[in-house]
């Protein structure tokens, strides 16, 4: 993986985490990881990120954090 990007929207409301996911996104990374601290938030980024081609390879809960690994689509 050539690219590993980390975007940490823990504490920020909707739609921001979306926002910064797709900017990040925007960027063509091969691999992106998104902290976010919401049920919601995580349905939403991996909506967002399959609707622009990417797959959602995890969601991890760890503690009070979900971790979703988003990478580029074959």
């Amino acid at each position: 993986m050539a690219d590993n990007s980390v975007v940490d929207a823990r504490g920020l409301s909707c739609p921001i985490p979306v926002i910064r996911t797709k900017k990040a996104l925007d960027t063509q990374p091969d691999e992106l990881v998104v902290l976010v601290d919401a049920q919601v938030q995580v349905e939403n980024v991996t909506r967002m990120a399959k609707s622009k081609g990417y797959v959602v390879k995890e969601v991890k809960k760890e503690g009070d954090t979900f971790r979703i690994l988003i990478v580029r689509g074959k």
